[in-house]
């Protein structure tokens, strides 16, 4: 995980002007339903002076979709997950990327746009998942199964996709496995560093898996029961879950996909009452595309998300730090996994379903 150390960055006082209003007037009601227009206020400032900034250094900024809303609809040229955002970016003309997101997403943007300049506003920005796994990890993985593909999710950092066969979405996972298995002329595959997911994908398979003791630290503290009292309290509600949750949570739910299948369900099917089992700011952000749709809002907060913040994107344009940096040859080989996964006809945005025990053949970790 990126050093956390460090002092926190000074907040410039930024007044609310008649020019910021001008600036900033028609942007207001895509959040309005979220934030008070005393919270606009002191918001609108930065915003104006961002989307300033990012015409001035042909700039582009990726909002993840668990940034919060005035990033995300404020200030973000681009808006989604993880790879979706990177693949944008890579298509388009600028010649900055601002990741509002974590680390591992700013490396992944340089891993597809290596000709760009790619900036973090807060290098502490972590994640808990990728930090669970290095490149050193998976190369151990490789002897201990030799002949076994390497499946890695998106969510980890360009050292351990740099050591993988294929990587692979929370959406596309049943489908990268099933094809990496009949691709290597094998009945295992080896899916990390999620251990959730794989639970998740060995329920939906007959493939093997092994995989990793990693964890996405909002999910992972998600429960049976906290969804059970969730149906109690809203009846009729419908409970959507990332596959990064335990298996047992996704047994409860009524759906489980990737933040963008999550956000496409509610789209779609307009339910009256809804939760999203994942970060906080999914469910304000899907919840101000949908007005007409009931939110309930227990969730957990991703500590890293939450250190990306308008005052942090404008002193990272302005200062123009910090610089995401990769060696030229783990881009090379990190790029390659990606491209596989890009390349194939994949058909489904799956939903995990329990069609099998929910179980993989060895969690794998290294000894303290």
């Amino acid at each position: 995980m990126p050093d956390a150390s460090g002092p926190e960055l000074k907040t410039p006082a930024l007044p609310y002007t008649d020019e910021v209003k001008a600036k900033t007037d028609h942007l207001y009601p895509r959040v309005a339903k979220s934030i008070p227009e005393i919270e606009w206020r002191v918001m609108a400032p930065y915003i104006a002076a961002i989307n300033d900034l990012k015409k001035e250094k042909n700039a582009v900024i990726l909002a993840h979709n668990y940034m919060t809303p005035e990033i995300f609809y404020c200030v973000g040229d681009f808006a989604g997950d993880s790879l979706q955002l990177a693949k944008e970016a890579a298509k388009s003309d600028a010649d900055v990327i601002v990741q509002a997101g974590v680390h591992f997403m700013a490396e992944t943007s340089k891993i597809l746009c290596p000709e760009k300049t790619v900036l973090i506003p807060d290098p502490r920005a972590g994640c808990s998942l990728a930090s669970s796994i290095t490149g050193a990890d998976v190369r151990l993985l490789k002897q201990k199964y030799p002949g076994v593909p390497v499946v890695t999710y998106v969510n980890t950092t360009a050292d351990v996709k740099a050591e993988t066969d294929i990587c692979c979405t929370s959406s596309n996972a049943v489908e990268v496995v099933e094809h990496a298995a009949k691709e290597f002329g094998t009945d295992t595959v080896i899916l990390i560093p999620d251990q959730f997911l794989a639970r998740n994908v060995a329920a939906m398979t007959d493939i093997k898996i092994v995989t990793w003791a990693g964890a996405c630290e909002v999910h992972e503290r998600f429960t049976a029961e906290d969804i059970r009292e969730i149906r109690e309290g809203n009846p009729g509600v419908i409970v959507l879950a990332h596959p990064e949750c335990p298996p047992d949570v996704l047994a409860e739910a009524d759906f489980a996909g990737s933040t963008s299948g999550m956000s496409n369900y509610v789209k779609d099917n307009q339910p009256n009452n809804v939760v999203l089992i994942t970060e906080c700011s999914m469910s304000d952000n899907v919840a101000l595309e949908n007005p007409g749709v009931n939110f309930v809002r227990p969730c957990n907060l991703c500590p890293y998300m939450k250190m990306i913040s308008l005052p942090k994107i404008l002193r990272s344009l302005q200062t123009m730090e910090h610089e995401v940096t990769i060696d030229p040859e783990i881009i090379e080989k990190a790029r390659r996994p990606i491209e596989r996964m890009i390349a194939l006809p994949l058909k489904r945005q799956s939903m995990y379903n329990h069609q099998h025990a929910p179980e993989v053949a060895a969690v794998e970790a290294r000894a303290s």
